[in-house]
Order: C-alpha cells, then structure tokens, then sequence
C-alpha cells in the first residue's frame, strides 16, 4: 500500500531457536538497565528486536531472561532475612511462591498474546501518560 512503512524482516521467530551469540548479546544489553531509569525488559526487548527478533519472541526472551535475576533477588532477601524468618515462616513463603508463579505464567501468557497482537505501542503510550502525570504531580504537590 502507498504511504506505509515497509515492514521490517524477521530473522527469529521463536525465543528458543536465538543463537547463543544473539543471547550473550542480550544479556549484554539487560546490563543498560543498572543505569537509573532504563529499563531491564525494555533494553532487552529493544535488543532483541534490534537483531531480528519478533515483538513476541524479544518479549518472551526477556521473561526468560527475568528468571534467573528474580530467583536470585528471591534468595538474596531470604538469605538477608535467615535471621527473622522461622520454621513456621516456611509454608507461608511456599503458598506464597506458588501462587505468584501461576499468577505470573497467566500474566505472561496475556502479555505475550497481546504484544503478538498489539505491538509495543500501548506500552509506550501507557508509560508516557503515567510519565506525564507523575511530573505533574511532582510540580503540583512538590
């Protein structure tokens, strides 16, 4: 059609199929997100795209990518707080873990389907808008 864009090429399709080169590259990438206010989805999300990745399969890479760094952030807190946590504490954490784990694989699944087929764009507009509003009320309230 005339006047749109041509669509970029997709060289990946599936998340489980990158080359061990485009993952290290990633991962290099999540490291932006130690500088304040960037994102460690969105410069692995970016970065995947960047190398060919599809909207879905960049968005799930990085989910992937969030495993390790939340299950280690999990185990350092509970090793900060051995000191506090009882015996009795122990079924609380599990029932706790298991339904932030089912809660989080239905939150996966409705993110991925809806960046399949919305894209990223309600994303950035979303953070925009609470962008906006958050400076507002700063200027406003101090």
């Amino acid at each position: 059609m005339a006047g749109q864009a041509p669509q970029a090429a997709v060289a990946y399709d599936d998340a489980m199929q990158f080359p061990l080169r485009m993952c290290l590259v990633i991962g290099f990438c999540q490291c932006l997100a130690m500088i304040p206010g960037v994102s460690r989805s969105g410069s692995t999300i970016v970065g995947a795209l960047l190398l060919g990745a599809s909207k879905r399969a960049a968005a799930e890479f990085s989910f992937f990518l969030a495993m390790p760094t939340m299950a280690g952030a999990f185990a350092y807190d509970l090793y900060k707080n051995r000191d506090t946590l009882k015996f009795d504490d122990l079924a609380l954490v599990g029932v706790g873990f298991v339904c932030a784990f089912i809660v989080a694989l239905i939150v996966v699944r409705f993110a991925l389907d809806f960046i399949s087929r919305h894209g990223f764009a309600p994303f950035a507009w979303w953070r925009l808008i609470v962008g906006a509003a958050g400076l507002a009320g700063l200027m406003v309230y101090g």
